[in-house]
């Protein structure tokens, strides 16, 4: 389900006729019936019912509109509280991230920023999460990417340091990524005779999936461990091993296979900033940025957007 389908959804249902539609949202009318069309296949149903009478709501639609013309309006008002920023013709953000969050969501929410504020100078820092907390506990950064160890948390960053406050953003699906052909489901069980590559010790990742296999009652066997993001897909790549990573980090490479996990494995992303100081006006503009990316990115399966 995408913001744009959602935009289009809205013009349709207040307007209840295609062509007016499409001229507010500023797109051609085919486009937009394809918009239309893409989101009842995506929730498996027809939102509207079109005869010669005009355009009509079905009951699924009438359920959808609330939740569609909030987040448009949300998303509009996050548009505007960025426009109306003042002093960012020039500035600096620190901005921390994990490593898989450096692989899939920072490059383009960076390049979405730089097109709005090509004066700001961008500064990231990779590195686990508890290393991103202390360097924000010491002023180091700005805001941080991080994921949380309780995915119900939104005080402390991670539980760990009353200075820091998180606020969650997304929680995603974790699945097991390989090279040869998976089901569509797998049993973590089924991972007690496959090795595995595994991520350095401190790592997130790591630490879920040892906890997930100790609680099948097993201790996983592992071809090769200690690497982070990119060096784990790579080995992987390589046929070394599966890994349970986010289904996101797979867009793109096309020679891994992804199976989602039973019981299901998630982890909470959340924005990460010091409670006793305030954001500077251009950091604040990359975190109102960061919302509006997440609200208009198409999510993989299984992940859900918590604001």
């Amino acid at each position: 389900m995408q913001f744009q389908q959602l935009r289009s959804f809205v013009a349709v249902a207040e307007l209840r006729h295609f062509t007016q539609a499409a001229e507010r949202v500023g797109i051609a009318q085919p486009s937009l019936s394809k918009q239309i069309h893409s989101l009842e296949a995506d929730l498996g149903t027809p939102l509207f019912e079109r005869g010669p009478a005009g355009v009509a709501l079905t009951q699924a639609g009438e359920a959808l509109l609330p939740f569609a013309t909030r987040i448009v309006a949300d998303v509009d008002t996050a548009r505007r509280a960025i426009e109306q920023l003042v002093g960012l013709g020039r500035g600096r953000v620190r901005l921390g991230a994990t490593p898989s969050l450096s692989t899939s969501i920072v490059p383009s929410l960076l390049q979405r920023f730089r097109r709005t504020y090509p004066g700001i100078d961008l500064h990231i820092q990779e590195g686990g999460s508890r290393d991103l907390e202390r360097s924000l506990a010491e002023g180091a950064l700005d805001l941080a990417l991080i994921v949380l160890r309780s995915p119900s948390m939104a005080g402390p960053a991670a539980g760990s340091d009353p200075a820091l406050a998180a606020e969650p953003l997304l929680r995603e699906r974790l699945v097991v990524a390989s090279t040869e052909a998976l089901p569509k489901e797998i049993a973590i069980g089924e991972l007690r005779h496959r090795p595995l590559v595994m991520f350095r010790p401190g790592y997130d990742l790591r630490d879920a999936t040892l906890e997930a296999c100790r609680q099948a009652g097993f201790v996983p066997q592992f071809a090769v461990e200690g690497g982070e993001m990119d060096a784990v897909l790579s080995l992987v790549e390589a046929g070394l091993g599966a890994a349970i990573v986010p289904g996101g980090v797979l867009a793109g490479r096309r020679g891994l296979h992804a199976a989602r996990i039973t019981p299901a494995m998630h982890r909470v992303i959340a924005v990460a900033k010091r409670r006793d100081a305030p954001l500077p006006h251009a950091a604040e503009a990359l975190r109102e940025t960061l919302r509006l990316h997440l609200y208009s990115r198409k999510l993989p399966g299984g992940d859900q957007l918590l604001f």
